[in-house]
């Protein structure tokens, strides 16, 4: 077994990164953080994995095609690949998309650029957000730049070169990229789609994408919308029974079961770092503010990804307005048990919390749940062993 500090290492703190769920792998590229008052982006040619199994930490280096360092690039897995679309960087926006096997079989990362399609990829863009729906990325929104003779109805002006005829703004439009085809193509939406935006969360239940909020201007917005992704028919706003989230930006949605839907964090309209959880129910159409959580881990452009157990990870982000104070990056995984747990995930962490009492009686065990019971006792050595680091740092951080 490798050494504690080998073992127990955990991805670096950032902001504006990009992570999605593969089998029981996170898997976590780019973003930035802040040192001495510098935005500096997060090396280009590594990816961090986190095992949910053995609770496992590690990076990995990557080859080839490597995408340019960036945040607000938008992340997913689709088929055992990662996809990278979009962001930004220091020589502006991006509309390249590039991807990764996850399961090569060579034990090697390597990104690949997709220069070959057909059909015309969205403007360059960042902090946008992706759908997918049978061997389809589905992009929707997100803040860029367009030529003159690209502004149209989905465009909302921010700001303007006259003299260079770019003009910066928000964005509303649909544009599929199919896999399988390796084509771009731009649906006929068949009714009006929601304000365009930027920093809004989506997610997909069924045959439906639901995004949520976002900012244009200077708004900070708490609709929810969907859009069916085999009509291509927005829903309009949908008509909330009670009490609703707050209008935010930076938060991340998350699909929970068949019928719901994990709203986290963000920034709210006041640029507040928020904190909330909140669960859709699609059957009474009513927001319900989750009481239990803690008040004292805000967070905003951060990512969350649903875990084999039911479970939101929610990983990196900052705690402070970035628009004002942009100091407070994270690199904690955060996790939600929306969801019971099943008994067998009960069973494991019994064995993993109190490895040396039963360490006698583990050899009993089938070959299978061996295995398996040997990943969660790492799992709970390793999460211990955070929370010990955390605990002397925020002692030292307090005496000096």
């Amino acid at each position: 077994m490798a050494s504690p500090q080998q073992s127990y290492c955990v991805a670096e703190e950032r902001s504006g990164h990009c992570a999605a769920m593969d089998r029981h792998c996170l898997y976590v590229w780019g973003g930035y953080v802040t040192i001495e008052e510098n935005e500096v982006y997060l090396p280009n040619d590594e990816i961090w994995v986190y095992d949910s199994e053995c609770g496992l930490w590690k990076m990995h280096l990557t080859d080839g095609d490597l995408p340019p360092s960036m945040s607000g690039s938008c992340g997913a897995c689709l088929n055992g690949k990662l996809y990278i679309f979009g962001g930004y960087d220091d020589k502006g926006y991006s509309n390249q998309l590039y991807y990764m096997d996850l399961h090569s079989g060579n034990g090697m990362f390597t990104w690949k650029h997709v220069k070959n399609f057909n059909g015309r990829p969205p403007t360059p863009r960042d902090k946008l957000s992706c759908w997918t729906y049978r061997d389809r990325l589905i992009y929707f929104g997100g803040y860029g730049c367009r030529r003159h003779s690209e502004i149209g109805d989905c465009f909302d002006i921010h700001d303007a070169s006259w003299e260079e005829q770019m003009f910066w703004g928000w964005n509303n439009d649909i544009h599929v990229f199919d896999t399988q085809k390796q084509a771009w193509i731009q649906p006929e939406v068949k009714s009006a789609p929601p304000q365009p935006r930027a920093a809004h969360s989506c997610a997909v239940l069924g045959n439906k994408g639901y995004v949520f909020g976002g900012r244009v201007l200077q708004t900070r917005m708490n609709d929810l919308h969907f859009l069916n992704l085999d009509t291509w028919i927005w829903s309009g706003g949908i008509q909330i029974t009670g009490v609703k989230p707050r209008g935010r930006s930076w938060h991340t949605l998350t699909p929970i079961g068949e019928e719901h839907l994990y709203l986290f964090g963000g920034l709210s309209a006041e640029s507040v770092p928020l904190s909330d959880g909140w669960i859709y129910s699609l059957s009474t159409s009513e927001w319900k503010q989750l009481t239990h959580l803690d008040k004292d881990q805000p967070r905003l452009w951060h990512t969350a990804c649903l875990g084999k157990d039911g479970e939101v990870m929610v990983f990196g982000g900052s705690k402070d307005d970035l628009l004002s104070l942009d100091t407070g990056h994270c690199n904690d995984l955060l996790i939600f048990q929306i969801q019971p747990y099943s008994l067998l995930s009960l069973c494991l962490d019994a064995i993993g919390k109190n490895a040396s009492i039963l360490e006698s009686q583990m050899y009993c065990l089938p070959m299978k749940l061996l295995e398996q019971a040997r990943k969660r006792i790492t799992y709970w050595a390793a999460a211990s062993f955070r929370q010990s680091s955390r605990k002397r740092l925020y002692k030292v951080n307090n005496e000096t």
